[in-house]
């Protein structure tokens, strides 16, 4: 990430990283790192698993807050455990959604969770809405949001999966522009995403057939939402997320391509 011009980091999943404070701080350190956030999953429709994952999200708060400043907790729905979601992302009706009961499990459970860790560890919990989740699509994302506390959880506006899900990334921006609080860039490839829909794949076949593309080789209109950024004076970080599978290429290549199209942008 260093050697590609990046100055900041989330932590991946948990041992990615050096989970002993000391250890990560040296790390990052040596590379004049930021850490940001990291990615929390939680089955959250399932109140059952609102206790561990709780825990989780508070064990990796703590892990934050010892070597940041202002991280985030990256909340999400626990993606691809439910089967018809994950069969239909990039596709889902009305009819692949929650029940109002289950709205209501899911929405508390965030807050619940959100609550906790910032009480407890004074860490901000932001939402990324997530593809082969039960939060993927533009409507679901907006009855989310309407339905937790904006002082307590903020939105972490991924453009790719936005854009995967049937939604317009500039739109969203527009729409959810003061709940923002961190930025995901991602890109969606058009005629992948055409490919996807007509052959009805899941969502790990999607990703493994280059769903998510370099930053520019896709949909998302980036100058477009860093002028948005920009007008709304955004302050936040933005994290170039990209998935670099086995055929795809090499994952520093990609990480240098995709900051020399920011660097075009302006950034």
């Amino acid at each position: 990430m260093a050697l590609a011009g990046y100055a900041g980091t989330e932590l991946g999943d948990l041992g990615f990283m050096p989970t002993e404070p000391q250890k990560l701080q040296a790390e990052l350190r040596q590379r004049n790192l930021t850490m940001l956030a990291a990615f929390v999953p939680v089955d959250l429709s399932d109140a059952s698993a609102h206790e561990e994952g709780q825990e989780r999200a508070l064990s990796v708060a703590r892990l934050l807050k010892a070597v940041s400043e202002t991280p985030f907790i990256v909340l999400s729905d626990d993606n691809a455990k439910n089967p018809v979601r994950l069969e239909n992302a990039g596709r889902i009706e009305k009819k692949h959604g929650l029940s109002d009961r289950q709205w209501t499990t899911l929405t508390r459970g965030a807050e619940k969770i959100a609550r906790t860790v910032l009480d407890e560890t004074g860490v901000k919990t932001v939402f990324h809405h997530h593809c082969a989740g039960f939060i993927e699509t533009a409507d679901e994302i907006e009855r989310f949001l309407a339905n937790t506390d904006p002082l307590l959880i903020g939105l972490c506006l991924d453009t790719g999966h936005y854009a995967f899900g049937g939604g317009d990334p500039v739109r969203g921006f527009e729409r959810h522009a003061k709940r923002i609080w961190h930025v995901h860039f991602k890109d969606c490839h058009p005629e992948v995403r055409k490919q996807s829909r007509a052959n009805g794949w899941n969502y790990f076949q999607s990703v493994r057939n280059g769903i998510f593309c370099e930053l520019g080789r896709g949909s998302v209109n980036f100058s477009e939402i860093v002028r948005l950024m920009r007008r709304e004076r955004y302050s936040g970080w933005i994290v170039v997320e990209q998935d670099v599978l086995p055929g795809m290429g090499t994952p520093l290549d990609s990480a240098r391509r995709s900051r020399e199209y920011l660097s075009t942008l302006g950034l």
